[in-house]
């Protein structure tokens, strides 16, 4: 099957753009920083989401918990599945940041993704439950925490034993660049690896660790049949620190097979968890077709019963 082509003056590819840079506009742009030292703008920033949810007909539900005393919550929204008993397909990503940074790629992006993919993917009839989720509280110093709602969401889906067929957790998704040696490569893969990593700064990265290495494979083609932005797929040990450092690593504690899909982060964009991450600094084109691919990767592991994806 040929691969959808993806029409940059298209009016859907255009509208998909625009929503996107407005989600970080209003994320990074107007709120800021969003953390528990500024409570007002992190609630802001999950009434927002919850509302943008509610504008396509879904049900946000907040799952609130408690942090030094502080009320937070993970906001959940879930399509169910056709089939009886249908496994769930988690899309998530966190909505806060760090302190003195407004976020935009950390992780306004990824929440503007979380969004139109599910927006791309409303329409779309799948035999597994699908549930995106925006978590509070993954940055420090709630990283590899009880606190982090990554780890409350992970738990209470063991402790209902669920069957999660597959977590796919969006950490920085808006950052690319064409220039030469712009990609670092983490410091634990071999120096005989090293050659296999792409150099340049223009690619989206699909990292598993090696128990998700069937789901890495289902997300890429589906991901592929998309978009035409480079993804870049790989299931490496969990001895690679740097594939541990979001909300799938919460998911792997309790067992389930999750993926990290991410431009890399600090091995890539010098405004990380600075003042200087700003919506400006983003790719909203690559940004957009890393939208349309990751609502197709999702589709082809929800098993929608179409799952290339296109705007309109």
């Amino acid at each position: 099957m040929p691969r959808p082509r993806l029409q940059p003056d298209g009016p859907g590819f255009s509208a998909l753009s625009d929503r996107l840079r407005a989600h970080v506009g209003r994320l990074a742009g107007l709120l800021g920083p969003r953390h528990l030292g500024r409570p007002s703008a992190l609630d802001a920033a999950a009434a927002y989401i919850e509302r943008e949810f509610g504008l396509m007909g879904d049900t946000a539900v907040r799952e609130p918990y408690l942090v030094d005393g502080s009320e937070v919550a993970n906001i959940v929204v879930e399509r169910s599945g056709g089939a009886t008993s249908a496994p769930t397909v988690i899309l998530g990503a966190h909505y806060d940041t760090v302190p003195g940074t407004p976020g935009a790629d950390d992780n306004a992006s990824a929440v503007a993704v979380l969004i139109e993919a599910a927006r791309l993917l409303r329409d779309r009839r799948a035999a597994r439950t699908i549930r995106f989720v925006a978590f509070a509280c993954e940055e420090p110093p709630h990283f590899y925490t009880d606190s982090m709602g990554s780890q409350v969401h992970a738990r209470a889906c063991r402790k209902r034993n669920e069957t999660i067929a597959a977590m796919v957790c969006l950490e920085m998704v808006g950052y690319y660049t064409d220039a030469p040696q712009s990609q670092q490569v983490p410091d634990e893969i071999p120096r005989w690896l090293r050659r296999a990593f792409p150099s340049r700064g223009n690619f989206l990265a699909s990292v598993g660790n090696l128990r998700s290495a069937r789901i890495a494979w289902t997300f890429d083609r589906g991901f592929r049949r998309s978009s035409p932005l480079r993804l870049y797929s790989i299931a490496l040990p969990e001895r690679v620190h740097a594939i541990r450092l979001s909300d799938n690593g919460s998911f792997w504690d309790q067992g389930f097979p999750a993926l990290m899909v991410t431009d890399t982060s600090f091995l890539r964009n010098p405004n990380y968890h600075l003042a200087s991450d700003t919506p400006e600094t983003l790719d909203y084109r690559r940004m957009t077709q890393a939208a349309v691919g990751v609502a197709g990767g999702v589709a082809r592991l929800a098993r929608c019963e179409v799952s290339s994806i296109a705007p309109t």
